[in-house]
């Protein structure tokens, strides 16, 4: 016991792992053909945390600004990788744009926050400046994803509806508006959804893991609000990015597309 929070050891790990290993069980008698990629992503969610867990022992012991940034530049690379692996349609370049959306979403949402907000010092503290930009990334790489990939579905459908607003004169930004749009509001839908929920159907990550740190209830509310309007924000500025990107990349300046 550390003060007010309950320390959990290798024993309560195992007595977890049951829960998955029932939930195993149970779509093996469904047959819901689950169980072997249920298994895996347990084990890859216990060596990627464990893994994490080592590293942030080291970063916080060195307190240094060259290991956090070192370790948000992989985090940011991860993130671009798995929001792109979750679209559908590829086209060249659409790596460097998810990458570059997840960067400056978490730089721009993230300064805000841990400066102008939560007021870290120093600016580089591991111990919130990670956090915080890992949820934003976390988060803000299904945005991104979700937005790619329903403005590129939505390219190829409307082809030629796109193609005869270019032949009676419209701009690129005028053949894409609603196109873009939709993609950008398909990208908030999980956010908006949790904001919606929040407090009602359930207590979010934040607010929950501060409650049983033992923070006072409201102080962990007040935290939970800056996360929730900080990944909304990042939801928005990423997939907003990705999107713009993206129509350069399908579309030229002629408005013609490619």
């Amino acid at each position: 016991m550390n003060g007010n929070l309950i320390e959990l050891d290798y024993i309560d790990l195992v007595i977890s792992s049951g829960l998955i290993i029932v939930a195993g069980l149970i779509s093996i008698l469904l047959g819901l053909k689950i169980g072997k990629r249920l298994l895996l992503v347990s084990i890859r969610t216990v060596l990627q945390l464990g893994l994490v867990g080592l590293i942030l022992k080291q970063v916080f012991a060195m307190a240094h600004p060259l290991p956090v940034a070192g370790l948000l530049f992989i985090m940011t690379i991860f993130a671009a990788r798995e929001a792109v692996a979750r679209t559908k349609r590829r086209y060249k370049g659409i790596y460097l744009d998810g990458w570059l959306a997840m960067t400056l979403s978490c730089l721009v949402v993230g300064g805000v926050v841990t400066q102008g907000v939560v007021g870290v010092q120093p600016w580089f503290s591991p111990r919130y400046v990670i956090p915080l930009l890992g949820m934003i990334l976390g988060n803000s790489l299904t945005g991104v994803a979700l937005g790619l990939d329903r403005f590129l579905q939505s390219l190829d459908a409307n082809r030629e509806q796109i193609e005869l607003l270019v032949v009676f004169g419209a701009s690129r930004s005028e053949a894409l508006r609603d196109l873009r749009a939709e993609a950008v509001r398909t990208g908030l839908i999980p956010i908006m959804n949790s904001m919606a929920a929040a407090g009602i159907v359930s207590l979010p990550g934040m607010m929950t893991g501060q409650i049983l740190a033992g923070s006072p209830p409201l102080q962990a509310v007040a935290y939970q609000i800056v996360v929730m309007f900080m990944i909304a924000a990042a939801d928005a500025v990423g997939a907003m990015i990705a999107v713009m990107k993206a129509s350069t990349r399908v579309m030229d300046s002629q408005a013609k597309l490619v």
